[in-house]
């Protein structure tokens, strides 16, 4: 039986041990178990599509699953709030887009309180939104949209995936430089309020390029105009909004954010399995028809979009007195 002098030794020297060669940091091994990445919307809508296809192509390189988990609500809030409060490990992250940059300055109090809740992983892509209405819509042109406006103010009703999505800020827009009154209609996603406008419950929607490019090709509903500043290669034959609304310009965008405090090492994992995925044959195949331009680039390039974005968005809101729904 060993001495207590003997037990004293052994757990000196296993306290050495210890000191002298420590554990390997949690991240080491990282990806270990599978990833998740929460959409803020309801699934069916562009935002979705992007998450399910560079997800898929994640997981190849991660060689986890990576789920898609739809959590929609307050303006990508609840989605959003969720990923800020999950640990700082890199398995769960937001696929987030335009309304995380407009949130800011739009909704008077944030859950997460700042965009300082998060660590920017990749911008993804950038591209159109589209100014869309139903094939039977008496409506075929911006300029019939504007007369109509002006002539029944009001009435016309348009569609988002939410308060402050691109979707509804590209109606406000719309409304403020044309000088007409349009009534929005917010859904938990692009999915939902695409039905209804299919349905004819709204008269239009200034969707994300990658939620309507089908239903546009497929003839389901018309294209009256992009929301970008130059046309979009992916709408030919469609001009701009601008060209009949001077000075309106809006982007959809979408990138990754994970929980501030997140490893570098694992920022850096998550960035170089996006950047694959993202410029995989399959992901471009399946995206860039529908005017996405990829970035793809490191995490600072999102967050100095992001940060450009809010400032520019931020001046707009004030300027107009632009108020969630």
């Amino acid at each position: 039986m060993p001495t207590p002098f003997a037990r004293r030794c052994a757990r000196a020297i296993s306290l050495f041990l210890a000191l002298a060669c420590p554990l390997a940091p949690a991240w080491a091994g990282f990806p270990d178990k599978p990833l998740k990445l929460v959409v803020p919307f309801a699934p069916g809508g562009g935002t979705d599509l992007i998450a399910r296809t560079l997800g898929a192509e994640m997981s190849k390189d991660l060689g986890q699953p990576v789920i898609i988990e739809n959590k929609p609500g307050a303006g990508t809030m609840i989605g959003t709030d969720n990923v800020a409060k999950s640990p700082p490990d890199g398995y769960v992250a937001v696929v987030a887009s335009f309304a995380h940059a407009i949130n800011p300055a739009l909704q008077p109090k944030l859950p997460y309180g700042s965009n300082k809740a998060f660590q920017p992983v990749i911008l993804i892509g950038r591209g159109p939104n589209v100014l869309v209405v139903r094939p039977e819509s008496p409506y075929k042109t911006v300029a019939e949209v504007v007369a109509a406006a002006k002539a029944q103010p009001g009435k016309l009703t348009y569609a988002s995936q939410g308060a402050g999505t691109s979707a509804h800020l590209a109606g406000e827009m719309f409304g403020n430089l044309a000088k007409v009154s349009l009534t929005h209609i917010p859904y938990r996603g692009a999915g939902p309020a695409l039905t209804d406008l299919l349905g004819g419950q709204v008269d239009m929607m200034f969707a994300t390029a990658a939620a309507v490019s089908t239903f546009v090709d497929t003839g389901k509903l018309r294209a009256l105009g992009v929301t970008t500043a130059q046309p979009s290669d992916a709408f030919k034959g469609i001009p701009t909004v601008a060209a009949t609304v001077p000075g309106y310009r809006v982007e959809s965008w979408y990138g990754l954010y994970v929980p501030a405090g997140t490893p570098a090492p694992v920022v850096e994992r998550l960035n170089a399995a996006a950047q694959k995925a993202a410029r995989s044959p399959d992901f471009v195949r399946k995206l860039e028809h529908e005017g996405l331009v990829i970035n793809a680039g490191p995490p600072a390039e999102l967050d100095t979009y992001v940060q450009a974005e809010e400032q520019r968005w931020a001046r707009i809101i004030q300027e107009n007195s632009i108020k969630p729904d």
